[in-house]
């Protein structure tokens, strides 16, 4: 029997530390929710998880996108369709005053609730969405995914002569009225088909939102498997721990009297 060497001592230490080293980082993914506390818990793992997370976060700023894409798509086809009323009223007009029974001075009436309907339709048309033209030849490019691909949303544009036709028209005499009938004619044609185009725009946004709701909905249980802990799988070992390093403490005390009855043989 030795004195100055407690092999038994030092290896319940040893396992007293190891025991509380587990003990003390179960309860760290307990409190923290996560499983990868340090990285060198899983390596390969963190940097997987780092990529999805930051795709998920990419996806949700392109899905923020599509989102304005709609509203703006949405707020023109409300201002093209208080245009559509108003062609639809100044064709009614135009069909009123090639009556043979009104004279001049009837048709000018007419022509100037003409004439202010062309001029609600040319101020709306200028109208914008957040400083960004509604009615405009330029295409619009939006994101659709995390990796910035885009697609061209071409402008409603409502200089076209399909639309300044009828809107410079007049209806002050039979043979005008006639001419500004056809002109409103070709424009509430172009109008149909430029709310055909919104629709379709609109249709498209909503499947590609759709989409990268279920792909942001994906990658992120993709990074939970990874990152998040299983808390009942982790409570028992916490539990397990917490009976180790109990029972390690008591050994410990146990092995450190051990070299006391080496005072029985001095006695």
């Amino acid at each position: 029997m030795v004195i100055n060497t407690n092999i038994a001592a030092q290896t319940s230490s040893d396992n007293l530390q190891m025991s509380s080293n587990a003990l003390s980082k179960s309860l760290a993914r307990l409190s923290s929710g996560s499983k990868i506390i340090n990285p060198s818990d899983d390596a390969a793992g963190l940097a997987v998880a780092s990529r999805l997370d930051a795709q998920v976060r990419r996806i949700a700023a392109a899905n923020n996108n599509v989102g304005n894409a709609i509203s703006f798509t949405q707020t023109q086809d409300g201002y093209l369709k208080k245009m559509a009323k108003a062609f639809d009223r100044m064709s009614e007009l135009a069909i009123l005053s090639q009556d043979t029974t009104k004279t001049d001075a009837d048709r000018a009436l007419y022509n100037t609730e003409f004439g202010q309907l062309s001029a609600y339709i040319t101020d709306a048309a200028t109208r914008d969405f957040n400083g960004v033209a509604l009615f405009t030849n330029t295409a619009l490019n939006v994101t659709t995914d995390s990796d910035g691909n885009t697609f061209a949303m071409n402008g409603i544009d409502m200089t076209a002569a399909a639309y300044t036709n009828a809107t410079t028209a007049t209806i002050d005499t039979a043979t005008n009225a006639g001419l500004a009938l056809t002109a409103v004619k070709n424009a509430i044609t172009t109008l149909s088909q430029d709310r055909a185009t919104i629709g379709a725009y609109q249709s498209r946004l909503n499947f590609t939102s759709e989409q990268l709701t279920i792909s942001k909905e994906n990658l992120t249980a993709a990074s939970s498997r990874i990152q998040d802990v299983d808390v009942a799988e982790e409570s028992t070992q916490y539990a397990r721990q917490n009976i180790l390093v109990q029972s390690g403490t008591a050994m410990l005390a146990q092995a450190n009297q051990m070299p006391q009855s080496v005072l029985k043989l001095l006695q």
